[in-house]
């Protein structure tokens, strides 16, 4: 019987899964301060910051897909989507433990559009390496 060389456990520093997860959370960090200087300095409404949260999440999801599925180099939807559930997870623990946010319909509805922003960035991205 051959011994076994190596066991994958799981998600590991090379990861495309973490990479394309660490891409995404720096872009959503850079546009929130870019975001919040427009507001700050410049006339702009209150209101239209739900439309500028949720195109942040949206533009950071899909190139954390594309990172992920130009990584991964197969199967991107699979693994882009697999990086926007755990975005989405970061996003909705971050606001349960800072803000005692209830889970909702809300968050399930987070977490089918996060995995289908990171999926669309996944198979483009698969598509990009060729």
């Amino acid at each position: 019987m051959n011994p076994m060389k190596s066991v994958s456990s799981g998600v590991k520093a090379g990861s495309p899964v973490l990479r394309g997860l660490m891409v995404s959370l720096a872009c959503m960090a850079a546009a929130t301060v870019v975001a919040s200087a427009i507001y700050k300095f410049t006339g702009a409404k209150e209101g239209t910051m739900e439309t500028s949260v949720y195109i942040i999440h949206s533009l950071s999801l899909f190139i954390g897909g594309l990172i992920t599925g130009n990584r991964a180099g197969r199967k991107g939807w699979y693994y882009g989507g697999m990086m926007g559930v755990l975005y989405s997870a970061i996003v909705v623990l971050v606001g349960f433990l800072s803000y005692d946010a209830a889970f909702t319909v809300y968050t399930l509805v987070l977490l089918l559009l996060s995995f289908a922003a990171g999926a669309l960035g996944g198979m483009i991205g698969v598509n990009l390496r060729r």
